[in-house]
């Protein structure tokens, strides 16, 4: 009799299923500089650091921020997406932002599992952030593994790629080109033949 393992599909937040949060605060805000993001910068504390001081210098407090994601949706067909992987399969979201601004995207999602970090305040202010741990995507699907679950995996940046790596299979979902050179997995632009891909991974997976 063949046994197979509990199945489990870790997926990126922002640019797989909903836009990139700091991008919509530089559009609200006027702030270019608030655009860079996990696409274009690979090392997370730096681009943290460079935020803070943003934030500072500007003045951009937590509730202002928050109603920014006020306004935010799943990209389309996103919610479809999930819903349909979920119905087959265990899901876990595996994402560097925070839970003070996942909250209402999850809740617009159908309340998926995240796993995040969480921003440092003062009042209204934010100060710093704490990561959960280091290289957190990473070490959340290695960790997976040795609990003896098949782990597919999908996202979109630089900081998604060690989770890629890690998993039983990964794939690069909508990724800049710059990412796509880099990276030998493969590229999917579309949330049906992410679906496909998937599937497929576990049939050969599990064969």
């Amino acid at each position: 009799m063949t046994q197979h393992r509990q199945r489990i599909v870790t997926l990126d937040l922002e640019g797989v299923l909903v836009p990139e949060i700091w991008v919509a605060i530089a559009e609200r805000t006027g702030i270019d500089e608030l655009r860079r993001t996990t696409r274009d910068e690979p090392d997370y504390d730096v681009l943290m650091q460079e935020r803070l001081s943003i934030l500072k210098d500007h003045g951009l407090t937590m509730s202002m921020i928050q109603d920014v994601i006020s306004t935010l949706s799943p990209l389309d067909g996103a919610k479809e997406f999930l819903d349909e992987l979920r119905s087959e399969v265990q899901v876990l979201i595996l994402s560097d932002t925070f839970e003070q601004f996942a909250q209402p995207l999850m809740k617009q999602l159908g309340w998926p599992t995240i796993w995040c970090h969480q921003l440092i305040t003062n009042a209204d202010k934010i100060t710093n952030y704490r990561l959960r741990i280091d290289d957190q995507k990473r070490r959340a699907v290695e960790a997976l593994r040795s609990l003896e679950f098949t782990v597919v995996a999908a996202g979109d940046s630089y900081n998604d790629t060690t989770m890629l790596g890690a998993a039983h299979a990964g794939f690069l979902f909508r990724a800049p080109q710059r990412v796509q050179d880099e990276f030998d997995f493969l590229a999917l632009e579309e949330y049906p033949a992410l679906l496909r891909s998937i599937r497929s991974a576990f049939t050969e997976l599990n064969s």
